[in-house]
């Protein structure tokens, strides 16, 4: 390709792309759906072909770029305007954890795993699954988050509160989907003898009952039982 094609290209391209992102509004990376990041996925890969792709006729390009801007756009406005629309294309949020139970349902239609949803409250700066009243699953991916009522400010350090000794310095799951997290347990000298005697404390038979359950700092096990599984 001639280099005065290549520049001609180039800056028909950086016009084009500057103009469309101009006409369809700026979003954090955050902000965005899944949706939208596929459009600007595909709208970046046309602008590629026709900035070096000396077989891709320009007009075709600026045309592809323009119609796939227009669709992008066309397709905010409905989501603006309709509910529905809305749900079709970007989704809803969905509740994961209701009432400090995690709705196990609903994670498996989002393909949302127990490693997936503590990583998204570590974020959060919440590190027990107690500590949670409910969570909701944005479309955009993040996590929102209401704690429980003992957890939520004003702090016991507030009150100058004695703080009680930890057992362990962060709570950790020990039982996901049903099945032991030995690794787990070793790390705080902990076995399956203790984990079953806990269960037991609780009414709980067997593990297979358990869809989560965490060790908390003062040695407490926090538990979240199968559905269906109640007695």
């Amino acid at each position: 390709m001639p280099g005065i094609e290549l520049i001609i290209r180039v800056l028909l391209t950086f016009l084009i792309m500057f103009i469309m992102v101009r006409i369809m509004g700026r979003k954090e990376i955050s902000q965005m759906t899944f949706f939208n990041f596929v459009s600007a996925i595909a709208i970046g890969s046309i602008g590629a072909n026709l900035a070096v792709n000396k077989q891709l006729n320009v007009g075709n390009g600026v045309l592809a770029i323009i119609l796939w801007g227009s669709i992008t756009l066309l397709s905010d406005l409905i989501v603006l305007n309709s509910k529905k629309a809305r749900v079709v294309l970007e989704g809803e949020p969905k509740i994961v954890i209701k009432n400090g139970k995690m709705m196990e349902d609903v994670m498996r239609k989002t393909k949302l795993d127990i490693d997936s949803l503590n990583s998204l409250l570590r974020q959060k700066n919440i590190f027990s699954m107690s500590d949670v009243r409910y969570a909701i699953l944005e479309v955009n991916g993040e996590l929102s988050v209401v704690k429980q009522a003992e957890s939520q400010f004003p702090t016991k350090k507030d009150f100058n509160m004695p703080i009680p000794n930890k057992m362990i310095p962060l709570p950790v799951s020990v039982i996901s989907d049903g099945n032991v997290i030995k690794g787990n347990l070793k790390e705080y000298n902990l076995d399956e003898n203790w984990l079953n005697t806990k269960l037991a404390e609780n009414g709980i038979k067997s593990i297979k009952d358990i869809f989560y359950a965490e060790v908390q700092e003062d040695g407490s096990l926090y538990i979240d039982r199968k559905r269906g599984s109640y007695n």
